[in-house]
């Protein structure tokens, strides 16, 4: 068996196996409610919360989130519409859709790329945030497979790109 078949049959056995979590009711009702937040409604009252409690302080870390914001859903976008991967529901039986996508293809997770760069970035402004971000953003990323809506490697591309839009954007603010 060639690598890439090994990496594409692991990609789908955990998917399968991550899935089956959500054959429960509270843990499917609570991965709903983890993605819902990822969509977007989290990250915005991140920024808003910010704002009221640091005022001035916080408006050059929200316009940093926005812009970064701004590249990551161009990047994942751009790459969702070159990729055309479908998303594992659609392209097993075995795995089960238990949450409506916000778009058509899979790779990669726009969810888990946005939670890593808002993360990073959020947390280089305020480092006391930085344990909750990161558990929060595993917890999208983790979503996103056992909702059936990614693979593996869809969320750790995702996680990978959000990384390095919020690595470079740092490195250009300097």
């Amino acid at each position: 068996m060639r690598s890439l078949d090994r990496i594409a049959a692991l990609d789908l056995a955990i998917s399968v196996r991550l899935n089956r979590v959500c054959y429960r009711v509270t843990p499917r009702l609570v991965f709903r409610c983890i993605s819902i937040a990822g969509d977007g409604i989290a990250w915005y009252a991140l920024m808003a919360v910010l704002l009221l409690i640091h005022r001035n302080e916080a408006v050059l870390p929200v316009l940093h989130m926005i812009g970064v914001g701004l590249v990551c859903t161009a990047t994942y976008k751009w790459l969702k519409a070159r990729t055309l991967r479908p998303r594992p529901y659609q392209a097993h039986q075995s795995i089960q859709q238990f949450s409506a996508p916000l778009d058509r293809f899979s790779f990669p997770s726009g969810h888990t790329l946005h939670a890593v760069a808002f993360s990073l970035i959020a947390a280089s402004y305020y480092a006391e945030l930085s344990a909750v971000l990161a558990v929060f953003s595993l917890l999208i990323a983790a979503s996103r497979v056992v909702l059936g809506l990614h693979y593996p490697s869809d969320v750790v591309a995702g996680a990978g790109i959000g990384a390095g839009i919020a690595l470079a954007s740092q490195a250009l603010l300097g």
